[in-house]
């Protein structure tokens, strides 16, 4: 079957302790699971979903390999491994086998060294998975995107994608220095870009669809119909908006698009980025090309 994908969703077993991002009363304090999204999905024609971390935790990573290995939407899996670990290569051994494993990422938006994409053993983590195969997500607010050239030249060739945009301040109405940053980036090197996450970069609900297309249409701009990539980032989204309203806001932008532009974006980019398969492909290829046998 082929079909759209959204390429950023969230699972978790709600623990306050172990997802201490999550705030008392915001309406996410709880367990989410496939389940909950499956009606929506389904009235927005998404075929599939890949499955990210929400924790740095490997026990969390091996509990969404689990839900996918029981739910045939979630298509993979980007989850969590410690990138500076002096073991990484033994780590990832053991993680050789999981088909739905399809990269990793860390919360580099939360370390509270402002230089921590300098950092060599993270870069070395970075390469390592890149090599092995994975794709790898990376996770900023937008103050970091300066130092994303230099770390994209340190790791070297391999599937990249960012998250959220690079997270600009919509909130605070910045646009500068983030969209030339973001421009720059994208016109430098062949990472992916998700179009993801923005609606939470507002205030709360407080936000009109013509301030979100205004950074949506500068990311398309940027990235093209042939390396941005489609996310809800559910359940995150729902802070600020439900499921159908962030999905609609992108059918909003890619409205003026080709079929095959539009295509792209609701699916295989993310086939492109995670799977290494060209156009509108099969779902049932992306488990077959996971790790160990093409990814």
């Amino acid at each position: 079957m082929s079909g759209h994908i959204d390429a950023h969703q969230h699972f978790w077993a709600y623990d306050p302790g172990a997802y201490p991002w999550i705030e008392a009363g915001s309406g996410i304090d709880r367990d989410f699971t496939p389940d909950l999204i499956a009606n929506d999905l389904t009235a927005c024609g998404i075929a599939g979903s890949i499955a990210v971390q929400a924790r740095q935790s490997e026990g969390e990573t091996r509990w969404l390999l689990d839900l996918a290995a029981n739910h045939a939407a979630i298509v993979g899996v980007v989850g969590w491994i410690d990138l500076t670990a002096p073991d990484l290569s033994e780590r990832l051994a053991v993680l050789a086998d999981e088909p739905s494993l399809i990269g990793f990422r860390h919360h580099v938006q939360d370390e509270p060294d402002p230089d921590f994409l300098e950092r060599p053993d993270f870069r070395r983590g970075v390469r390592q998975v890149l090599e092995a195969g994975y794709a790898y997500d990376l996770l900023i607010h937008a103050p970091q995107l300066e130092g994303v050239p230099a770390f994209l030249d340190a790791v070297g060739p391999g599937r990249i994608v960012i998250d959220h945009g690079a997270k600009p301040g919509i909130a605070a109405g910045e646009w500068e220095p983030w969209a030339s940053r973001i421009a720059h980036v994208a016109q430098a090197y062949p990472v992916f870009c998700k179009l993801s996450g923005l609606v939470t970069q507002a205030r709360g609900r407080d936000w009109s669809e013509l301030q979100m297309l205004r950074y949506m249409e500068h990311l398309l701009n940027c990235f093209g119909p042939g390396r941005l990539i489609y996310g809800s980032d559910w359940p995150v989204c729902e802070l600020a908006a439900s499921y159908r309203e962030v999905h609609a806001l992108a059918l909003k932008l890619l409205a003026p698009l080709g079929a095959g532009d539009r295509d792209a974006i609701m699916g295989g980019n993310a086939r492109r980025a995670y799977f290494q398969l060209a156009g509108d492909g099969d779902l049932a290829a992306c488990r077959e090309t996971a790790m160990g046998t093409g990814a």
